[in-house]
């Protein structure tokens, strides 16, 4: 791995907490995520299930984590599968996980190889009334091929009829948002990287760089500290492609005039930061650009006050829209008459500001949690509102890591620049 070896310690409590919450008599199956074709001899890039990793710390294919705390045979109460290497293997594909590695790296005292599995869930599971699987339920997802719990699920339920089947997802989703100290100072870690980038982008950016040339310089800063690479596909936006919210071609040049949007985080050890910003190609914000980007950066701070315990989703969105609807009226885009007469369900600020303003941020980029549950300590969530103006060739996004404590916030990328008189002084010194 690139990263630094994690304390085992977050694994274990990891899965106690997860075995506190299933019911009597269970025992639950995690696997690793499945590799996928790229082309007709090579896979994209492994990336692990993060709720394996979350309670394993394993990161590897082809492997299956079993958890049965009342099994009979203590053997069997916690197991990691893993995948056996060869000589073949090891010289087509490099080093895999010994046993011994396994044991160290997630604590799990009993690992057998992949080749074991069936034998031993099968001597076991009849012991248990539940099965647990782990099924992706994050309602940003929409399922249309079937992944690996969905097909493992299949394969039991032809086995093992008679046995109830439960979701692990609810746990899941109760346990991950919640921090622990190992998870956020991994987090730290992938800010750290963040501003690193960004600030080597500011000495490099200029008239005529082309935005694939800024790309390069972001991946450089991150594979040379450590970081997997991207925690998600960077947008570099100049010009009229930051108001495309999604922009990720970064193929187009970057004029002297124009503002360009940045949208990017390191991922490290699987742990993601998510940063936006927005500088001046040349340097220099015009009066009108620097309005715009004022006015973002006071709904930012505004709605960082915002993220504290106990808060609740909607009523937070609802209050960021009627912040950001008084910038929008004061920069001529809204007319105060017709926001008196807006369809409350379809506020007029959404016309320029059209995404939420928050999503947790952990292990995935928009990690899973509940969007009804109040945001409780040991959330860390993105603060990441934005201005787009078409008809201007202009989008300002500002976006920071905040994570709750029982105190109030702390913000894990104050001391990246963002201040607009900051960007400039340091674009041109």
């Amino acid at each position: 791995m690139k990263y630094l070896p994690i304390e085992n310690n977050l694994f274990t409590n990891n899965r106690k907490n997860f075995v506190s919450r299933i019911k009597e008599g269970s025992v639950a199956l995690f696997y690793s995520n499945d590799e996928f074709p790229r082309s007709g001899d090579q896979n994209f890039i492994f990336k692990q299930n993060p709720d394996f990793f979350y309670l394993t710390g394993i990161d590897q294919e082809q492997s299956i984590l079993l958890l049965f705390p009342d099994c009979p045979n203590s053997l069997y109460k916690e197991v990691l599968f893993l995948r056996q290497t060869n000589e073949h293997i090891a010289i087509w594909e490099g080093h895999k996980y010994t046993k011994e590695e396994a044991r160290k790296a997630s604590g799990i005292q009993n690992v057998y190889w992949l080749s074991d599995f069936d034998a031993i869930l099968h001597s076991i599971v009849n012991y248990a009334n539940n099965i647990y699987i782990n099924t992706n339920e994050n309602d940003r997802y929409s399922q249309s091929v079937p992944y690996r719990d969905i097909r493992m699920l299949e394969e039991l339920r032809l086995k093992y009829p008679l046995h109830n089947y439960e979701r692990s997802a609810p746990i899941m989703r109760d346990l991950r948002p919640v921090k622990s100290a190992i998870e956020i100072e991994l987090t730290k870690k992938a800010c750290t990287i963040t501003r690193d980038a960004f600030k080597r982008v500011l000495k490099f950016v200029k008239p005529g760089v082309n935005e694939y040339e800024i790309e390069a310089e972001i991946i450089h800063e991150f594979i040379r500290q450590g970081a997997t690479g991207h925690a998600y596909s960077p947008i570099i936006a100049s010009g009229k492609n930051a108001v495309v919210l999604h922009y990720i071609d970064n193929n187009q040049v970057c004029n002297d005039g124009d503002v360009i949007l940045f949208d990017f985080g390191a991922e490290y050890a699987n742990y993601n930061a998510d940063m936006s910003r927005a500088i001046p190609v040349n340097g220099r914000f015009t009066k009108r650009q620097r309005e715009v980007y004022d006015a973002v950066l006071r709904v930012m701070r505004a709605a960082t006050k915002m993220i504290v315990a106990g808060t609740v989703w909607n009523d937070y969105q609802d209050e960021v829209g009627k912040i950001m609807t008084g910038e929008l009226i004061d920069l001529g885009l809204l007319k105060k008459h017709e926001v008196e007469k807006q369809d409350p369900a379809m506020p007029l600020y959404k016309k320029y500001f059209m995404h939420g303003t928050s999503h947790h941020l952990g292990l995935d980029v928009h990690d899973f949690a509940s969007r009804y549950k109040p945001f409780e300590a040991g959330n860390l969530l993105t603060c990441e509102p934005g201005i787009y103006i078409p008809e201007e060739n202009l989008g300002i996004r500002l976006e920071n890591n905040i994570l709750i404590t029982p105190d109030g916030n702390i913000d894990l990328m104050a001391d990246i620049p963002i201040e607009a008189a900051e960007i400039e002084e340091l674009m041109n010194s």
